[in-house]
């Protein structure tokens, strides 16, 4: 048992706290330094999720996998009938090589957690452990659903376990989750009130004309031109459509065309993306993406091939919910240490939760510039202050025994 005889203390204010020795701490960091050493990507977690199953196990937790995805989920059932809250934790890496000069780096070649998802997991399994360990779930009036989630990086794995039932039997009420963010100090949280994250639509075009002699363009249809065209009107699509107080992103990212500078060549591909942050601006603008594409086939007599893939929607958080997670925040860090955020225009699949249920994402600070711990997220360089597995756990905590209490 890692825990004091009491497992609350109280703050400044008189509110009682989450409180744990260091033994516990060193159980967190341990942990994290596991999952760090073998970081998989996106639907190829299998030792990840392995892990996740022992140490559920271990905690004599019910937890279960699929037979054709990654992915685990436990449940820990309260003493008496309730509602329902989920925790969930993503779990893949990157296909990044770590150039890092920790002792716990990465052990797979080309891969890497560095994008904390090793902390989100930590920091679940910590409160999975508290609350089991110090027998405060028998007094809890509901469930607690944990959701290790898998390839939150790429095709998205919320929206599958979604779908495989996972907010069902029993029925979740409330989503909460966590990401860790270096561009916050350590000890300080930010929460996003409404949009935290923007909707993905990847799209691909080819754009097919005519190849030539370049000495003689009067007998093409220059792909190239008509792809240029393309580019610059694509810039109008915000600028002169979207209210300025609403955001929106479009980009290109990839523009291939021919082999040899003397030939016109007779197609050009190119790729990018739309990020909104309401689905009423991206609708608009994928509308406005359209209508482009087929002004650029009247103007410069070419064919093209729009593709535009489904990608995550945009993260909407509870306001309700955000408030809820503000308080707890207060209660665990201080007031001033907590803040609103300005949404992102990243992406974050778990908007496939808050989408199907109230939900909020809390971002814990792991920034720390002393110890030159300043390496953004996705950066081969990145690392983590681990004080911030003890701040998500007792956030994390604290937020459970409230909801259920």
């Amino acid at each position: 048992m890692f825990f004091m005889p009491e497992h609350f203390k109280k703050n400044r204010k008189g509110q009682f706290m989450i409180c744990f020795d260091n033994a516990f701490s060193q159980w967190l960091i341990d942990v994290r330094r596991q999952f760090h050493k073998i970081p998989e990507i996106m639907f190829q977690e299998v030792n990840t999720c392995q892990r996740i199953k022992d140490l559920l196990t271990q905690m004599n937790i019910e937890n279960y996998g699929y037979e054709d995805m990654t992915g685990v989920v436990a449940l820990l059932r309260g003493g008496k009938p309730g509602k329902t809250i989920a925790l969930r934790a993503d779990i893949d890496a990157l296909p990044i090589e770590e150039k890092t000069l920790v002792s716990f780096k990465s052990r797979n070649p080309g891969m890497m957690h560095a994008c904390g998802h090793d902390a989100h997991t930590t920091i679940m399994l910590g409160v999975a452990k508290y609350l089991v360990e110090s027998e405060l779930i028998k007094g809890f009036k509901g469930n607690i659903k944990f959701i290790f989630q898998p390839a939150e990086e790429g095709d998205g794995g919320a929206d599958p376990m979604i779908k495989r039932g996972v907010l069902e039997e029993p029925h979740v009420d409330r989503i909460l989750a966590c990401h860790v963010q270096p561009g916050l100090p350590v000890k300080t949280a930010g929460l996003h009130p409404s949009q935290s994250h923007a909707s993905t639509n990847p799209f691909h075009l080819i754009i097919k004309g005519k190849g030539g002699h370049g000495g003689h363009p009067d007998e093409a249809i220059d792909p190239i031109v008509a792809g240029a065209y393309f580019v610059s009107t694509l810039q109008t699509i915000v600028a002169r459509n979207v209210d300025p107080l609403e955001t929106a992103v479009v980009h290109i990212g990839k523009f291939l065309a021919g082999e040899a500078g003397n030939v016109i060549p007779g197609q050009a591909e190119l790729a990018g993306g739309i990020r909104a942050l309401t689905p009423c601006v991206r609708d608009l603008v994928l509308k406005r993406l359209q209508d482009v594409v087929k002004g650029v086939e009247v103007n410069f007599g070419v064919s093209c091939e729009l593709t535009i893939h489904d990608g995550y929607p945009p993260c909407i958080n509870d306001p309700d919910v955000c408030k809820f997670m503000h308080d707890i925040g207060v209660q665990v860090l201080g007031a001033e240490n907590i803040k609103y955020l300005k949404p992102s225009t990243g992406a974050e699949d778990f908007a496939f939760f808050a989408k199907a249920r109230p939900s909020t994402m809390i971002m814990l600070g792991c920034g720390n510039e002393e110890k030159g711990i300043v390496h953004p997220l996705h950066s081969a360089h990145f690392e983590l202050d681990e004080r911030v597995l003890d701040v998500g756990v007792k956030i994390f905590t604290e937020a459970v025994c409230r909801y259920l209490s």
